[in-house]
């Protein structure tokens, strides 16, 4: 070696290739460049400090627009800042087109401003393979393309919807053949997901830990994106791992940081079938994507951990139906409300009881209690509220209560939590100054509604207690599905004496009773008479029994996985893609929970022969006179599809006149019992009204003026037969119709007279007429 050949001076150099210097000072708003530097943005041939506004003129808009642009990636990734500008003449003509490379490093007081050091080289044309020159049009499809990806990323639910979007991403002027995230756990790289790639293929980078010479565990390890533009470029850096990734034919990747929190959580592979050069521009996209998919996967992530919390939190809340039981199949399904933390407040139960029926024989029959309850809120209080209702309920069952004190003591049980919150858990008071509540305090008081039941599977005798909840909904043999009134009480929560009068109802063979929260009415905008027909229309479609084809007997549509199949159907009409399609009328359409909690009687349940009927049972006693309205509203309910409509009308008006006569004329309750039987267009109705007197009734002739007295002459105008049968206490008043087509009826005299004796009443007249029973 010479020592006295020297290198030549660096500017001398720099001069020589046609290179200039310049210095960028952003805090001074100054720029300064040699000889040059000048030559090429057509100034002066000699070094000068220029003012930036000076500099900024000779270059075109939207070239120095795309240089913050490129010194804030630069920034972040700590690697030199590369852009192509466009160099203008006063007249507005491009003059050259020249290409600055510089390193961009942070100064002044918080590090807030920019110096940019660095060089400008003509250039002539782009490199070969390199992407054209960056337009207009490029960039608005740019931003076009990333608030469209923000978007869509923001709305993804759960880390395999972030996945699907990102695989779905078409990048502008650019987009990769091949996608991965990788995530990290402890010491190892992890694969959360891949695109484009076989399944299996990521089985080789599953136990990479992050010393591994590779680019992903090289991104996590350092949080700096790693671009590789040839396979050469990938086999000199990464000479180990390059065997992985040859068989996967591609030209270019980018291993870009998943950051989230201030913390790398992974790393994102973007791979090319193609040559790509990682412009400035390119990779501004690409690290724009890689920070928003990170946003994406960590809220993804935090949503899967709170779902799981949520579900697991209501799994354990909620029970198993336990063991089948002879003679009825029980179905139940719980969805929560689609916002928060999807737990609430809605639970169902069935509970074994101890012993026989309270004194009556059972043959050893097991009975059984069924719950659904409802407790205010779609929060995390209202979980554990739900939870320790759930468990009192259980215990005032298993200790053999009936239905009615089982929800007195459930009252006073949660009563008691409502009144700790108030005075406090050592007995002094949460109260202010002004002896009221604070307003957070007022918002931690729940009710609940609940809905409990004693059934005997053997006969099918269901003793119903209600707190403040829905009614029950049977279905009877034939497929007709009727809304069945009970008596009730409070919520619980409300009145810690409150009383919650047992309602007795029959499930004959072949029916079935759904027991539902609010939800599977309301949600979706409905009111309770829209919401009770969306779910009347689901519980009619399986249809009345048929024939089977072998042993010619009824086959139960609900039996095996029938009932199943109608409790996710249920759901389905609520939650479902059909329900988006038949909004109700409100213009609330919030969501809440659903509980729903179906049983079905056997129709082989007895043994004996199946009649597909339909029969209803209502007692009105004597302080319920308005219940009369719902007598009625029962009976046309069984006659919804007869064929005459005026015969509705004339069976209505005498159950009417019955259970008036109940009320008035005796001191006893009146139980209805009304049944429907044979083919539709020769049916016939049975109705019956059963009292405790003994006193019979006599038919009269009433004046003209007379206000009582008409009720046996309209039963003998208006019925095809009817009568009364003393019974072992008191008596019952019957009466049937034949079903028959509009005007075939009674006709001649027997008409005419029905209308002089039975004045045409309307639905308000009826209900004058229940009020005036229940003054007497």
């Amino acid at each position: 070696m010479r020592t006295e050949d020297s290198l030549p001076d660096v500017r001398d150099v720099l001069a020589a290739v046609a290179t200039g210097l310049w210095r960028w000072d952003n805090a001074r708003g100054v720029v300064t460049i040699d000889a040059e530097a000048a030559r090429l943005l057509g100034l002066p041939e000699e070094a000068a400090v220029l003012p930036e506004t000076v500099v900024r003129a000779r270059f075109h808009p939207v070239d120095w627009n795309e240089i913050n642009g490129v010194v804030s990636l630069a920034l972040t990734e700590s690697t030199l800042a590369e852009v192509r500008l466009r160099v203008m003449d006063g007249d507005g003509r491009v003059l050259r087109t020249v290409r600055s490379r510089s390193k961009p490093e942070r100064i002044g007081p918080g590090r807030r401003d920019v110096l940019l050091t660095g060089t400008l080289q003509e250039v002539s044309e782009p490199p070969a393979g390199a992407r054209a020159a960056v337009t207009g049009d490029w960039r608005r499809s740019r931003e076009a393309f990333l608030l469209d990806a923000g978007r869509a990323l923001a709305e993804a639910r759960s880390t395999d919807e972030v996945l699907r979007v990102a695989a779905g991403l078409s990048m502008p002027g650019f987009s990769p053949d091949g996608l991965a995230v990788f995530g990290v756990e402890g010491n190892k790289l992890t694969v959360v997901g891949h695109h484009g790639q076989n399944t299996g293929d990521e089985e080789p980078f599953l136990d990479m830990t992050l010393e591994t010479s590779y680019p992903a565990a090289d991104v996590v390890r350092t949080g700096r994106a790693v671009y590789l533009s040839s396979p050469e470029e990938y086999r000199e850096r990464y000479p180990l791992t390059w065997p992985l990734a040859s068989r996967f034919d591609r030209q270019s990747w980018a291993f870009l940081p998943l950051v989230a929190g201030g913390r790398t959580i992974g790393a994102w592979m973007a791979a090319f079938t193609y040559r790509v050069y990682f412009t400035p521009d390119e990779r501004s996209v690409l690290t724009t994507v890689a920070r928003m998919l990170a946003q994406a996967l960590s809220r993804a992530g935090d949503a899967e951990s709170a779902r799981e919390l949520t579900d697991g939190l209501q799994r354990t809340m909620l029970p198993t139906l336990g063991p089948s039981i002879a003679g009825m199949s029980v179905a139940a399904r719980y969805v929560p409300t689609g916002g928060g933390l999807q737990v609430g407040g809605d639970w169902y139960d069935m509970i074994p009881l101890p012993g026989a029926a309270h004194g009556e024989e059972t043959g050893g029959t097991q009975r059984y209690a069924f719950v659904i309850g409802d407790v205010q809120g779609h929060d995390v209080r209202a979980a554990g509220l739900m939870g320790q209702l759930r468990i009192a309920l259980r215990a005032y069952a298993a200790e053999g209560h009936r239905p009615d004190a089982v929800l007195a003591r459930a009252t006073r049980f949660l009563s008691g939590i409502m009144t700790s919150r108030i005075y406090g858990s050592s007995g002094g008071s949460n109260k202010g100054e002004d002896g009221a509540l604070p307003v957070d305090e007022y918002a931690d008081l729940r009710f609940a509604t609940c809905l409990y039941i004693e059934a005997d599977p053997s006969t099918g005798v269901l003793e119903v207690a209600r707190a403040g909840h829905p009614d029950p909904v049977i279905r009877m043999t034939d497929g007709t599905v009727l809304l069945r009134p009970t008596t009730g009480g409070l919520p619980l929560g409300i009145d810690p004496d409150a009383d919650y009068p047992i309602t007795r109802i029959v499930l004959e063979p072949g029916e079935t009773i759904m027991l539902c929260t609010d939800g599977m009415i309301e949600t979706g905008g409905h009111d309770f008479a829209t919401g009770f027909d969306r779910v009347r229309a689901v519980m009619e479609s399986p249809g009345p029994p048929a024939p089977d084809d072998t042993d010619g007997q009824l086959h139960d549509p609900l039996s095996g996985d029938g009932l199943e199949d109608l409790a996710d159907r249920l759901v389905q009409a609520v939650h479902g893609p059909s329900s988006y399609h038949r909004p109700g009328p409100l213009v609330d359409r919030r969501e809440d929970d659903i509980a729903v909690l179906l049983m079905h009687r056997d129709l082989h349940a007895t043994g004996g022969p199946v009649t597909a009927g339909r029969r209803t049972v209502v007692t009105i006693r004597q302080d319920e006179g308005e219940r009369i309205s719902e007598a009625r509203q029962q009976l046309r309910a069984v006659m919804h599809d007869w064929a005459d409509e005026e015969q509705v009308d004339s069976a209505v008006l005498l159950l009417s006149e019955l259970l008036t006569n109940v009320l008035v004329h005796t001191d006893g309750d009146g139980l209805l019992a009304a049944e429907l039987l044979g083919p539709p267009g020769s049916r016939r109705l049975r109705v019956e009204v059963s009292d405790p007197s003994d006193d019979l009734p006599h038919k009269r002739t009433p004046g003209e003026l007379a206000s009582s007295g008409r009720g046996l002459v309209l039963l003998d105008l208006l019925a095809d037969a009817w009568g009364v049968d003393p019974q072992g206490t008191g008596k019952c008043i019957w009466f049937e119709m034949a079903e028959h087509e509009p005007g075939a009826g009674k006709e001649g005299e027997d008409a005419e007279a029905a209308e002089d004796a039975a004045p045409e009443l309307d639905e308000a007249a009826l209900d004058r007429l229940a009020e005036a029973a229940e003054n007497l």
